[in-house]
Order: structure tokens, then C-alpha cells, then sequence
């Protein structure tokens, strides 16, 4: 078989495109790989789809292939353009790589594959290129990728913000809390993003009318975003940035006991775990901690929050009744951070309360939150924005790319 029979087959080329000749340069570490068409071939519109149109003149363009062995591989070619009836004068599109990009489908298919469970720096120094170009192919495919995305069943989502950078830098994020993928992402966390997300929910078959229910944390931007874009949706609060909110009380009674009590010293992360998940020695010293003759703030504060989570455990029909015997005893506990974390309480009053009809949490973005920011911490952060978003839709989106395996 000869050489140019062998790379005739490897790239998959189709009529009337044909191998011309190979050239390997063992310095250089490059093969190159020419393409031609005979005289008289002819061609499809790229846009009409009109056919038997003869070439009108030809443009030289080289595109990076896989590597043959360690070596890179290029295909160049006579990239012909067509004078179309309908169209006007139109260059033709190739089977090995998409219009406008200098690689083949299949260095592109290898990027993708890659970019996922690998930081874009290490990827462009595995494959020899620079990561602004593969940032682009990235890019490109997610964004072609989301156009066939369906919205048409939602009727419930969650939203939360993850920070991209240093600094009061974010991207609020929103999934479809019965599939578990995302939805959509955007910069920032102010009202405006509920208002993108219902233009988005509508351009893929969605109806901001139908949505239902929603869950998020108790924002005020969030909270009036949803209100004005989706009138008809219900507020669930999510558990795990309600008792945040209890968590952050509880931290600041210790920090203004301790300065008062030494046996608090380095007890910060007993009071925030939960009881369960604390090892032996934390038990411990949250037991010692508690005893009622040390009489400690701090164990009033964390006693609130824990009974606070007995909360979920209520029948639907007791909890109303549960939660205000605990604001009860919040409000007359005198001490001022918790007194304040039951004002906020009251203030998402019905919010809270309608889990125990929904049933649903942001969980989902929390575990999506985790994947996107060890991504972050493995990259060193991103270049840009759209960058991050990408990979956010690369990690919890379940996007399928239309490229050759």
C-alpha cells in the first residue's frame, strides 16, 4: 500500500478530495499531508445546498491534524469557492474540519475529550498549541452543543452563584432540579440574571409561566427577580443557606465569648458540624463544652441552630406550629445574633415553610458548585468569564457533542 493510499483512509476523506502527496520533516517533527480535488470536480453550495457547481477559485489553508506518532500532522489543501445562483460567491465547506477553524474535526474531537478532566494550560502543552486557540474550539462546541437543549418540560428550578475570581466576582447558576443538569449561567448574581435566564428559558421551548416552583437562597435580588419573571412560582428556601445563616449566629456569639472564655479557643468548626459528622475527639470537646455549669452563650447559640434543624423532621400538618415555638425562644434567648438570624428568619417566613409541600433543595447546585471549583483551583482560575462558563456547562450540563469518535 502507498503512502498516500494509507493517509487517503486515516483522515476519512470523501470525494472528490484525494491525497496529492506526503512530506515528513524528521527535524522539524512534522508531517504534511496536501490535498487536491481533480479538474472538473464540483461542488455544493455550503449554504443553498445547490450542486454540480464547478470551483471559482481556490484559497491555500492548513489545518492541524492528530499527531502521527509524536510527530504533528497538518493537512493543507486548495480550499475552493463557489459562484452560487441564490448565494453569490461562497467558499465550500470540507469534510475533515467545521468553516473557520484551523484544526480537523478530529483534533478538535481530541480537545473536547480532554478538556474536561484536564486544566486548559496543561492541555495546550499536551497537544502544542496555545490555550486561547483551544479556549475557542472549547467554546465554539459548547455553545453549538446548547442549541439543541430542550426547556420545554421545565416547571422547577434551582439557582445559586459561584464565585469565578478573587473578589465579589460571580456567575449565577441555574438547573432543572428533576434532570439535575444545568440550565444556564450567566455573570453576576443580581435580579437581572433571573431576567436572562426566563429570555433563555423561552428561546429553548420553555414557558416562564408554567414554572412552578423554585429554590434558592434568600437573596433579595433572587427573591424579586423570581417574582417579577416568573409570577406564578413558589419560593422554597434552601436548607443548607438557612442554616448557614443559623451557623454564621451561632460563629459570631463564640467569637465575642471567647475573648471573655479561654476554653473556647480553637472550637470554631465544633459548633458549625454537625453532631454526627464530627469525629471522636469533637464530640468530646463539644460534650465538655455543653455541660451546663460552664453556662456558655456559645452553647445556647448552638443549642437554637441544632433544634432549629429538627425542623424537616416535623409532619407537614406540625411545623408551622414547631417553628414558632423556636422564634419564640430565639427572640427572648438575649443574644443579639441569634435574635437577628430569627428576624431573618421571620422575614422568609412562608419560604421556609413551603419545603415541607416542594421538597426540593439546591443540592444539586451545591455538588455542581464543588465540581466547578476544583476545576477553578486546578486551572489557577480563569482568563475570562466565558471561559469558566463554558466548563461549567462542560461539567454539569450533560451536553452531546456532534464530533466523529
Amino acid at each position: 500500500m502507498r503512502d498516500t493510499d494509507l493517509f487517503q483512509m486515516a483522515p476519512g476523506l470523501t470525494p472528490p478530495w484525494q491525497v496529492e502527496s506526503c512530506e515528513f520533516a524528521a527535524e522539524q517533527k512534522r508531517l504534511d499531508i496536501r490535498l487536491a480535488f481533480p479538474r472538473g470536480s464540483v461542488f455544493v453550495c455550503p449554504q443553498c445546498g445547490q450542486a454540480d457547481l464547478k470551483a471559482y477559485d481556490t484559497t491555500e489553508k492548513s489545518w492541524r491534524h492528530l499527531n502521527f506518532f509524536q510527530h504533528e500532522a497538518w493537512l493543507t489543501a486548495k480550499l475552493p469557492r463557489v459562484k452560487c445562483d441564490h448565494c453569490g460567491v461562497k467558499q465550500v465547506s470540507v469534510p475533515w474540519a467545521r468553516p473557520g477553524s484551523g484544526f480537523t474535526l478530529l483534533f478538535e474531537a481530541l480537545v473536547m475529550s480532554l478538556a474536561k478532566p484536564m486544566p486548559a494550560r496543561s492541555l495546550a502543552k499536551h497537544v502544542g498549541e496555545h490555550d486561547t486557540r483551544l479556549w475557542r474550539v472549547v467554546n465554539h462546541h459548547v455553545e453549538e452543543a446548547r442549541t439543541s437543549i430542550s426547556c420545554a418540560d421545565v416547571a422547577s428550578f434551582g439557582v445559586d452563584e459561584t464565585t469565578s475570581k478573587r473578589g465579589h466576582n460571580y456567575v449565577t447558576v441555574f438547573a432543572h432540579l428533576r434532570s439535575h443538569k444545568v440550565l444556564f449561567a450567566t455573570g453576576g448574581r443580581d435580579a437581572a440574571t433571573i431576567q436572562r435566564f426566563k429570555e433563555e428559558l423561552a428561546a429553548h421551548g420553555g414557558d416562564p409561566a408554567k414554572v412552578n416552583e423554585v429554590c434558592c437562597d434568600m437573596s433579595p435580588a433572587f427573591i424579586s427577580g423570581v417574582e417579577a419573571n416568573c409570577p406564578e412560582a413558589h419560593i422554597t428556601f434552601d436548607r443548607f443557606h438557612i442554616m448557614k445563616v443559623l451557623g454564621d449566629a451561632v460563629d459570631q456569639v463564640r467569637r465575642e465569648e471567647a475573648k471573655t472564655r479561654p476554653e473556647l479557643a480553637k472550637s470554631r468548626y465544633v459548633w458549625l458540624k454537625n453532631r454526627d459528622k464530627l469525629p471522636a475527639s469533637q464530640q468530646e470537646c463539644l460534650a465538655a463544652l455543653t455541660m451546663s455549669g460552664l453556662n456558655l452563650k456559645t452553647a445556647r447559640a448552638w443549642q437554637l441552630k441544632t433544634t432549629f434543624q429538627d425542623l424537616f423532621q416535623q409532619a407537614p400538618g406540625q411545623a408551622e406550629a414547631f417553628l414558632k415555638r423556636w422564634y419564640f425562644w430565639a427572640t427572648h434567648c438575649r443574644l443579639e445574633p441569634m435574635k437577628q438570624a430569627a428576624a431573618t428568619i421571620k422575614r422568609h417566613w412562608d419560604g421556609i415553610l413551603r419545603w415541607f409541600t416542594s421538597r426540593i433543595s439546591n443540592g444539586i447546585l451545591e455538588g455542581t458548585n464543588s465540581l466547578i471549583q476544583a476545576a477553578r483551583s486546578r486551572a489557577r482560575g480563569y482568563r475570562s468569564t466565558k471561559n469558566l462558563i463554558a466548563m461549567i456547562y462542560l461539567l454539569g450540563a450533560g451536553l452531546s457533542f456532534a464530533l466523529p469518535t
